[in-house]
C-alpha cells in the first residue's frame, strides 16, 4: 500500500482528497502547513512516506519553500505540486524548486491518481542496460548501480531527473522531442506539458554541466527538443 503525504491547508479539499486516495488503496498522512509536513518527515513515520502531494498556496511557509527544503533533505521523494491557478510563473517556480509534476485544482480523482501512479513508477529502479559510461570530462553514468558521478563525486538526482538522463544518454546524439520525453519519462500518455521537460533539463544542467548556459551533455536542438552529447 503506497504511503502518501498530502499537504493542503483547506480542510474540505484535504478531507476530500484523502478520502479519494484511501479509496484507491493509498495510506495517507495529512498536514495543513509546511511546517507540520516537514516535522512529520523528520519522524520515523515520515520515513515510510513514498510521495508528497504539495499545495503551493500554504499559510506561513509556502509550498515553494517546502519543496526546496524537502529537496535539500532527500532527492528520492517524488513531489506532485497542486496549484489553484494555471499560472505560468507559479508552475515554473515550483518545478524549478524540485517538483516532479503538477496538477491544477480542482483536479478530478482519476487524474490525480494517474499522476501519483506515474510518479511512483518513476521512483522504482530502472532496468539496467550497459553497466557504465564515462567521458574524459569526468562524468560517469552507472546504469546498473543507478548512480551518477563527476570527477568521482556523487551527484544525487531525484528519480525524474535520473530517468531523464538515462533516457537521453541511452542514445547519444539522438534528438528526442518533448512529447517523446513526456511519454517515456513522465509516463504521460495524455496531452502533457513541455514545461515539465524544460524544468527537469534545467535542473540537470545545473548539476552536470561545467557551464550550464553552454551545455556539453544535455543539448537543445532548437525547434525539435533535446539530445545527449556523445560520451
Amino acid at each position: 500500500m503506497p504511503h502518501v503525504l498530502l499537504i493542503e491547508d483547506d480542510a474540505s479539499v484535504r478531507d476530500g482528497m484523502e478520502l479519494v486516495l484511501r479509496r484507491h488503496g493509498y495510506d495517507v498522512d495529512t498536514a495543513a502547513t509546511g511546517e507540520e509536513a516537514l516535522a512529520l518527515l523528520d519522524t520515523p513515520a515520515g520515513a515510510k512516506i513514498e510521495l508528497a502531494v504539495l499545495d503551493l498556496m500554504l499559510p506561513g511557509m509556502d509550498g515553494f519553500e517546502v519543496c526546496r527544503r524537502v529537496r535539500a533533505r532527500t532527492t528520492t521523494l517524488p513531489i506532485i505540486m497542486l496549484t489553484a491557478r494555471g499560472d505560468d510563473h507559479d508552475i515554473v517556480t515550483g518545478l524549478e524548486a524540485g517538483a516532479d509534476d503538477y496538477v491544477v485544482k480542482p483536479v478530478t480523482a482519476p487524474v490525480l491518481e494517474a499522476r501519483i501512479r506515474a510518479a511512483l513508477r518513476r521512483a522504482e529502479p530502472s532496468a539496467p542496460s550497459r553497466a557504465a559510461e564515462a567521458d574524459p570530462a569526468g562524468l560517469v553514468i552507472d546504469r546498473a548501480g543507478l548512480t551518477v558521478t563527476k570527477h568521482g563525486v556523487l551527484i544525487p538526482l531525484p528519480p525524474t531527473e535520473l530517468r531523464l538522463l538515462l533516457e537521453l544518454s541511452a542514445s547519444p546524439g539522438r534528438v528526442f522531442s518533448r512529447e517523446q520525453l513526456l511519454a517515456s519519462v513522465w509516463d504521460h500518455t495524455f496531452l502533457g506539458d513541455s514545461r515539465l521537460v524544460d524544468a527537469a533539463v534545467g535542473r540537470l544542467r545545473a548539476k552536470l554541466e561545467d557551464v550550464p548556459a553552454k551545455p556539453r551533455y544535455v543539448q537543445t536542438v532548437r525547434g525539435f527538443g533535446y539530445r545527449f552529447g556523445p560520451l
